[in-house]
């Protein structure tokens, strides 16, 4: 398993080398954000984006669902309630939404641009685990996909949640729900090594939550080595 060595400052921007590797052979860092709807983060998202960028770091920040194609155009309308769909039938759309970029984001990481993701396939397998279908079944069509080299779960409790503005506009916004969806978080982290998978207690403030993500972020910002690894491969 990959494991990430300590990186120095060399230019503007951390353009950090490993020990015995030089700038050339490395490649972005791929940091998924996942957790609770009303977890914190969108705006975690966007301030990291920020902070990388202040330093110098060339960055891309994808959001999933993608609700710009036509498949994220169905998904949308399910989550706001216009359309119904079999559970399995959405599960796969979520899945087929997230291979509508995966090329795209191997692409940037060997680019050497890090990629910050708002939700992946983890939040893809929970939610649907948690509708009540096979925990093996959702992995599935998620295999293969570029794996993080780092996650972020922000933790919360669905009772915290629900009091943050908002909350109850799309369909899975239902405590009960949440309640399923941390197990299953909780689940999938547990089978996680303690470098690629890290909780982080979002029912903080939005700075303290802030300075967390830097602190385990910040030995990505140089960039990684070695080839993109895949998910549940």
């Amino acid at each position: 398993m990959l494991r990430l060595r300590s990186v120095r400052k060399r230019t503007s921007w951390w353009g950090a080398v490993y020990r015995g590797c030089d700038e050339s052979s490395m490649r972005g860092a791929f940091i998924v954000v996942e957790g609770l709807d009303r977890s914190g983060k969108t705006t975690q998202v966007t301030a990291l984006k920020s902070k990388l960028e202040t330093a110098g770091v060339p960055v891309r920040l994808l959001k999933f669902p993608d609700r710009t194609t036509a498949i994220g155009q169905m998904i949308d309308a399910y989550l706001r309630s216009q359309s119904d769909l079999d559970d399995r039938a959405i599960h796969l759309l979520f899945s087929a939404n997230r291979w509508e970029l995966a090329a795209s984001i191997e692409t940037l990481l060997e680019q050497g641009t890090t990629v910050v993701c708002d939700r992946y396939a983890f939040s893809g397998v929970a939610f649907s685990a948690a509708k009540g279908l096979p925990l093996e079944w959702c992995r599935t069509p998620d295999s293969g996909l570029p794996a993080p080299d780092l996650t972020l779960f922000f933790d919360i409790s669905p009772e915290a949640a629900r009091a943050r503005g908002g909350y109850g506009e799309e369909r899975y916004e239902k405590e009960e729900l949440q309640q399923k969806v941390k197990g299953i978080f909780l689940q999938l982290a547990s089978e996680m090594s303690s470098d690629k998978w890290v909780t982080v207690d979002a029912g903080r403030s939005k700075e303290e939550v802030a300075e967390d993500v830097w602190r385990h972020v910040g030995a990505l910002v140089g960039g990684v080595a070695g080839p993109v690894e895949r998910i549940w491969a």
